[in-house]
């Protein structure tokens, strides 16, 4: 199912970065958007800019309202806010607490608000933005890491359980992006990710030509592609080039 003019669409995480892009390529297509963002600054300034609804307010929690604002029906919803804390087993409880619950369980709150309706309908699009990491992973932050693999795992399973009844699925799987997150990622996104870094706008038209194309996997950084076939086929002479990442890292401390 390609993306249709009128669309009712929803994108989390919308008032910067990919959320943004994401917000404005679909407006540009004629899509009716929802601007959701914990930033009710940047939500309205977004939503002003494209003629679209801002909702500011908790991504696992905005699905209701979205609804209303959009008479009743949502197409589209770009499960894309997100958080990357530092840190790995010793980052405390509430760290992990938080990139499960913004990574993961919004994703899980939104598709349980809005598969009975899809199901309905017949036809509905949920889009999660997991990042690269959730194929590969990620130096420097264990908690990001495990929570975009949910992500991706969480993603794949609505695929595989609702694709034949109308429902698309799509992981957005990108490696670096000029963000916020990316510009407070510190020593290990200017290592890993800066160096072929794309602008959110690039992003947004991989999702577009994924969509047109029916792909599940987005991928605005096409070597991720190898990497991933790489890991799945031997893992071990991955996890030792990840390896020297990780002591590049630590030596570029000293």
């Amino acid at each position: 199912m390609a993306t249709r003019r009128d669309e009712a669409v929803v994108v989390t995480g919308a008032g910067s970065g990919i959320g943004a892009a994401l917000a404005r390529s679909y407006a540009a297509r004629g899509a009716r958007v929802v601007v959701n963002d914990l930033d009710a600054d940047r939500a309205g300034q977004v939503a002003e800019e494209i003629g679209g609804i801002p909702l500011p307010g908790d991504a696992s929690a905005i699905v209701p309202a979205a609804l209303d604002a959009l008479g009743g029906t949502v197409d589209v919803f770009c499960a894309n806010a997100g958080i990357a804390p530092p840190g790995g087993p010793e980052a405390e409880e509430p760290v992990w607490e938080a990139a499960w619950d913004v990574n993961v369980m919004a994703h899980v709150r939104a598709a349980r608000a809005l598969v009975p309706h899809w199901l309905e309908r017949g036809r509905g699009r949920f889009v999660a933005t997991v990042s690269a990491a959730g194929l590969l992973t990620m130096v420097g932050s264990a908690p990001y890491s495990v929570s975009k693999h949910a992500a991706l795992a969480f993603a794949e399973w609505l695929s595989v359980t609702y694709r034949h009844r109308g429902i698309d699925v799509h992981a957005i799987c990108p490696q670096g992006v000029r963000t916020d997150m990316l510009r407070s990622s510190g020593a290990a996104g200017e290592l890993v990710l800066t160096p072929t870094a794309i602008e959110p706008e690039q992003v947004a038209d991989a999702l577009h030509a994924a969509v047109d194309a029916g792909r599940f996997l987005v991928l605005p950084h096409p070597e991720v592609a190898g990497y991933s076939a790489a890991r799945a086929t031997d893992p071990d002479r991955w996890l030792g080039a990840m390896n020297h990442v990780q002591r590049k890292l630590e030596q570029g401390a000293h």
